[in-house]
């Protein structure tokens, strides 16, 4: 039961709206319908808010000084009571946004920029301008970065000329072993970016980014590098095209399998990218490099039928969305589906992530060459190479 066919009939929600910020209350029960929430989801939502608009009348407060510090406040109070659930921060979030855009309460006050924040903020944008990163890549590195410069600079970003390869190696050296392998590389990937550009802007005369050792790492031998089509075939066969989620996981495997597609390039696939009447899509793939593809009668087929039997209704404009509120662009559904089907395809059980190269390496890919035009194959192709 979505949001809006349990708002129609709650007595909470009646109750919250007769009471004194009833109009409040209103708005917020139409942001919880516009994200999809569930019957159960709704519930929790508005009796969050009932309970902490009762929390600030008994001490003695106003709903126009609530802000992050009292939320917080407020959830330690209700901690001491009962579990903090992992949809209650989101929910109080919400509600703040409702109280901002109403002029309730004041904006968020912005937190000043220190000196590391405004070389973040280039870090950025070097990364973006120079390597083409998207901004979940971006942000992916700061972490490492800001450990970083803590332990090596604790006199602040002032002290960036002074890092020298004895710096950075010892660095390393002492938290390569703090976590996984997997973590170590990306630490050591992340210096070398943020070290390269410290000597790209000259902040510091050394180009330390080839003192920053490698961490050998080799993960997922035991399974095959492709999948033979029998195999694929069998996958495919996993997805319950009866359910949305069927649907929509067919159509992902469809890409991987046939076209040959990382899962990235059909996470951020959009209904604008597909292009019916000359039967091609615009994919964007790595190095922010963009391609037309043509679509094959079978995987149209199974995009089509998923946009509409399966798709849920959302103003997102990604193609692929979750199946669950809110209803969102989901990048993860793409690294993380196959984990319930892949038993019925190999023998081993890896992630999803582990089985799209596989796909991508499949004999399908194979079908794709005898029924795509043969210069739109020859620049995919071309294009592939160099990644």
């Amino acid at each position: 039961m979505v949001a809006k066919e349990y708002l129609g009939r709650s007595r909470l929600f009646r109750r919250l709206k007769n009471g004194t910020h009833g109009e409040l209350v209103e708005r917020y029960a139409v942001c919880l319908v516009n994200e999809g929430l569930a019957r159960n989801g709704t519930w929790r939502c508005l009796n969050l808010v009932g309970d902490l608009l009762s929390w600030i009348a008994g001490s003695r407060s106003k709903l126009t000084n609530l802000d992050e510090r009292m939320v917080a406040h407020y959830l330690r109070y209700r901690g001491g009571k009962q579990s903090i659930q992992p949809g209650d921060r989101a929910a109080l979030k919400r509600w703040l946004s409702v109280l901002r855009e109403t002029g309730t309460i004041t904006p968020a006050a912005l937190r000043p920029i220190t000196p590391q924040d405004q070389i973040f903020r280039e870090f950025g944008d070097y990364l973006r301008r120079e390597r083409g990163l998207a901004p979940r890549s971006i942000v992916s590195y700061l972490p490492a970065i800001r450990r970083f410069l803590n332990e090596v600079c604790p006199a602040g970003v002032g002290d960036l000329g002074r890092i020298s390869q004895e710096n950075v190696t010892r660095y390393v050296e002492r938290h390569a072993r703090d976590g996984s392998p997997e973590s170590g590389k990306a630490m050591c990937r992340s210096l070398r970016a943020f070290l390269r550009y410290v000597h790209h802007s000259g902040l510091n005369p050394l180009a330390l980014a080839g003192c920053v050792p490698s961490i050998r790492q080799w993960k997922l031998t035991s399974l095959p590098t492709y999948l033979s089509t029998a195999q694929v075939q069998k996958v495919l066969d996993g997805c319950d095209r009866t359910t949305v989620m069927g649907q929509r996981d067919y159509a992902i495997l469809m890409m991987l399998a046939k076209l040959g597609l990382r899962a990235d390039e059909v996470a951020t696939l959009t209904l604008d990218d597909v292009d019916w009447r000359s039967g091609e899509m615009l994919v964007r793939a790595k190095g922010r490099q963009r391609a037309r593809m043509p679509i094959p009668p079978d995987i149209g087929a199974a995009v089509v039928a998923y946009l509409r039997d399966g798709r849920p209704r959302s103003s997102c404009r990604r193609l692929f969305l979750r199946s669950f509120a809110p209803l969102s662009s989901a990048p993860a559904s793409v690294a993380t589906r196959t984990k319930g089907l892949i038993s019925s395809g190999t023998a081993s059980r890896p992630s999803f992530s582990a089985l799209v190269q596989p796909c991508r390496r499949s004999a399908s890919c194979c079908d794709m060459r005898a029924t795509t035009p043969r210069g739109s194959m020859r620049r995919w192709m071309s294009m592939r190479s160099g990644h």
